[in-house]
């Protein structure tokens, strides 16, 4: 096994892969930024080395300096965690050059997944039902409007480096499309660096279904049930559950044996999630593969009873996978709610600042996945999620009683949060009776 492994990350996903790798006997490196010098997880780690001021260019994406901590540590191995440089075909490059292990997906499975419009038709070749839409990339709005009208408004405008909701545009009507082409691509560009577009028919009322995948080097390839992650706020997700109260063990079984073909179709190797809209008839479509382990994973591994940051770093020195998919049982029901520093009285504006008081919720089938603590202040400089509230029940009902139960006893004081919003969809009435889709929190939490 490693020895040493660098975590080219911050916050509560840096202490995720901190806290599995001592539970391995692996040491750890951590690195941050001069804003994160007081962060959790520096003190947590064996060692930690400074990587660059607070901007996330000069620090976290500074793929040069990340390369050469591992070099100076002796680190064996960098593992990205999720956002940043978790799907970076660079970093992937760079690792292979200078003999460290990247804990995450080749070179090869970034660039071919990664690009939207290439995962689509690596898909169909596979024979994955994909949700109708460009065959090709374009930055050309005219040419994708063409296609907008071939398959039919609704259509959603997509950027190919997407993520995290970015350069998206859903279009009801063909007279906005030009105009929001021009919004999305040039969002695309900003965030991505790549202005490449492409258009999909807008499945109406959906679920976002996610499969997560495990595939070793010794083409082993398992799918350890679905997460639904229909609860969104402008396309970022807000509150996730495993499984889907929808879905029975026929369909589980076809969507899963569906998602391992997808897959194997790309050689995959490492954990990630295959992504499906669910539409009403129950009908499902391949919209995306994410080539990273997802914020929300710890509901699959109450579900499950397997640590995915554990796995993945075996997978990652080459080890078999223990159990095979007649291993895999379902059991009983997770929820996670994001807990976000975020003012959502005030358009949902993050709310960094200091924490001056701060209780987490303990209990039977609770767990909280966290870097903040009391006395911590809250930067302005990245992402507003600053943990992860999970909890376990036997059934749904059970699940959404105890995170009701979990929520009232939190307390995080100096600072605005979302915990009481998340309270509203926990009360909702169409919630409680699992009458949810991807618009839910548009059309029924923001009147």
């Amino acid at each position: 096994m490693f020895k040493k492994i660098l975590i080219a990350n911050r916050g509560e996903i840096a202490l995720r892969i901190i806290r599995a790798c001592k539970e391995l006997g692996i040491k750890t490196v951590a690195v941050y930024s001069e804003i994160d010098e007081d962060s959790l997880h520096v003190h947590m780690a064996d060692e930690a080395i400074c990587i660059g001021p607070a901007i996330s260019s000069k620090s976290y994406l500074n793929i040069k300096n990340i390369i050469s901590a591992a070099m100076i540590t002796k680190s064996e191995a960098i593992h990205p965690g999720y956002g940043f440089l978790s799907e970076s075909i660079q970093l992937a490059k760079m690792c292979k050059e200078n003999g460290i292990k990247l804990i995450g997906p080749r070179e090869e499975h970034i660039k071919r997944m990664g690009d939207k419009a290439e995962a689509r038709k690596t898909m169909i070749k596979a024979g994955v039902p994909v949700v109708p839409g460009s065959k090709d990339a374009t930055n050309d709005p005219y040419k994708a409007l063409e296609v907008a009208k071939e398959i039919g408004f609704p259509v959603m405008i997509k950027a190919v480096s997407g993520g995290g909701g970015r350069g998206m545009r859903l279009v009801y009507d063909e007279k906005d499309f030009i105009n929001f082409f021009i919004m999305a691509k040039s969002e695309s560009k900003a965030a991505f660096d790549d202005d490449s577009m492409y258009v999909e028919k807008y499945i109406e009322e959906p679920r976002h279904i996610e499969f997560q995948i495990l595939a070793d080097e010794h083409k082993n390839v398992i799918h350890l049930g679905e997460r639904d992650c229909s609860l969104q706020r402008r396309n970022q997700k807000v509150l996730e559950e495993a499984p889907c109260s929808l879905i029975d063990d026929t369909l589980r079984k076809e969507m899963g044996d569906t998602a391992i073909k997808a897959a194997k179709a790309v050689g995959y190797v490492s954990a990630g999630t295959i992504e499906f809209l669910l539409d009403k008839h129950k009908n499902y479509y391949f919209i995306e593969m994410n080539t990273r382990i997802q914020v929300e994973h710890p509901i699959t591994e109450y579900i499950t009873g397997i640590d995915l940051i554990k796995e993945q770093i075996k997978i990652a020195y080459g080890e078999k996978l223990k159990f095979t998919q007649e291993d895999i049982k379902i059991n009983g029901h997770a929820i996670e709610c994001r807990i976000n520093a975020e003012d959502t009285n005030n358009n949902f504006a993050p709310s960094p600042g200091m924490i001056t008081d701060y209780f987490i919720p303990g209990g039977n089938g609770i767990r909280m996945d966290s870097h903040i603590y009391s006395g911590y202040k809250i930067p302005s400089t990245y992402d507003s999620m600053i943990g992860k509230l999970i909890v376990w029940g036997k059934d749904r009902q059970e699940a959404i009683c105890r995170m009701k139960r979990a929520l009232d006893e939190m307390v995080i004081i100096g600072i605005h949060t979302n915990i009481d919003f998340q309270r509203e969809i926990l009360n909702h009435e169409k919630f409680l009776k699992n009458e949810i889709d991807t618009s839910f929190i548009g059309k029924e939490m923001m009147k």
